[in-house]
C-alpha cells in the first residue's frame, strides 16, 4: 500500500528534536512532501487516571501541559512556514512510542532525534526508547538523527547503505538508491562478512572466489532495483564486524541506510545490541528500512529524461 507524500517529525522542544526538524525539512523540501510536526505528551499513570475522574488540581496540570505543547510547536510551524513545504501539526496524548508507530501505517517517513550520549538526563532516556522502538515497530521507514549532525550532512551528498544479502538489505538497497537520486548524492553498497559468526570452523577462511560472488550478487540486487538510474555507485565487501564497519563508513557519509531482521550482518538483530550499537555510534542520520515494508509500497523519484 503508497503512503501519503507526508514526512513526520517528531518534536518535543529539545536540541535533538530540532535537529530531527531541520532534517526533516529539507527532506520534504526534496520529496515535495508535506512536513507534519507531531508532539505526543504523555501524563503520569496517576494523573491519568485523576483527569479520567476529574479531579480539579489534574484537570489543571492537563490542561497546562497540553498548553505547553501547543505553544511550542506552533512557534517552529511558525519558523517552517512559507519556505516552499506545506507544514501541518499533531498534537497527541499517548504513549510516544505507540502513537508514531500509528502514524507509521498512513506517512511515507518519520523522523526522530537521538542523541550521543545515551546516559543522560530521563528525557534523553525517553527519547533513546522512542528512537529504539520505532524502527523495529514503523510501517514506514524512519530516520534516527544524531544531534547537531544535520549541519554537516545537510545538504545529503553521500549515501551508504549496508546490505547482507536478505531480502530485507535488498529493499533497503532500493531505498538507498531513491535517497541518493533525490539528493543527487554518490551511494556505496557496503558488506562485510564477519568471520567470527563462524570461528567454530576448523581453519575457517573465505576465498577470493567467495568475495567475488558476494560482490557479483550486490551488483545483481542493484541492477534489479536502481530501474536504470543514473548514479554514481561503489561497491565494498569486506571481512570484519559489521558493526564496526558501519560505524566507519558513517563517518564520512551524511546518510546511512539499513534494512531490519536480515540474515546477520548489518541487518540482523535489530531488536538487539547490534542496531543499538549502530544507532548510539553512528556518525549521521541513520535511515531504517522496517522488515514490513515492501519494495512496492511506495514509488521514487521520478527519473529525469
Amino acid at each position: 500500500m503508497a503512503h501519503e507524500n507526508v514526512v513526520v517529525v517528531g518534536v518535543d522542544g529539545t536540541p535533538a528534536s530540532q535537529a530531527a526538524l531541520e532534517w526533516g525539512f529539507n527532506q520534504a523540501k526534496a520529496r515535495g512532501a508535506e512536513l507534519r510536526l507531531v508532539c505526543v505528551y504523555e501524563l503520569p499513570s496517576y494523573a491519568a487516571h485523576s483527569l479520567a475522574l476529574g479531579v480539579p488540581d489534574i484537570v489543571a496540570e492537563g490542561k497546562l501541559l497540553y498548553e505547553s505543547a501547543e505553544k511550542m510547536i506552533l512557534d517552529l510551524v511558525g519558523k517552517y512556514q512559507n519556505k516552499g513545504v506545506n507544514v501541518t501539526w499533531s498534537l497527541l496524548q499517548g504513549d510516544p512510542s505507540e502513537e508514531m508507530v500509528e502514524l507509521s501505517k498512513t506517512v511515507a517517513l518519520l523522523v526522530v532525534g537521538g542523541r550521543e550520549n545515551w546516559r543522560g538526563r530521563i528525557a534523553d532516556r525517553i527519547l533513546r526508547t522512542v528512537s529504539s522502538a520505532l524502527p523495529a515497530y514503523s510501517h514506514c521507514p524512519t530516520v534516527v538523527v544524531p544531534q547537531d549532525s544535520y549541519r554537516d550532512d545537510l545538504p545529503i551528498r553521500r549515501v551508504v547503505v549496508g546490505v547482507d544479502g536478505s531480502e530485507a538489505a535488498k529493499t533497503a538497497l532500493q531505498r538507498a538508491v531513491w535517497e541518493a537520486d533525490r539528493h543527487h548524492a554518490t551511494l556505496d553498497i557496503v558488506s562485510s562478512v564477519n568471520v567470527d559468526a563462524v570461528s567454530w570452523v576448523p581453519q575457517f577462511s573465505l576465498s577470493k572466489e567467495f568475495f567475488d560472488d558476494v560482490y557479483l550478487g550486490i551488483k545483481n540486487q542493484l541492477a534489479e532495483v536502481d530501474e536504470g538510474r543514473d548514479i554514481k555507485t561503489s561497491i565494498t565487501v569486506t571481512q570484519g564486524n559489521p558493526i564496526t564497519t558501519l560505524i566507519k563508513f558513517s563517518e564520512d557519509a551524511d546518510l546511512l541506510v539499513l534494512g531490519t531482521r536480515g540474515r546477520g550482518g548489518f541487518a540482523g538483530l535489530l531488536l538487539g545490541s547490534t542496531s543499538q550499537s549502530v544507532l548510539e555510534q553512528a556518525k549521521c542520520p541513520v535511515f531504517i528500512v522496517p522488515k514490513r515494508v515492501g519494495r512496492a509500497d511506495d514509488e521514487g523519484p521520478k527519473k529525469e529524461a
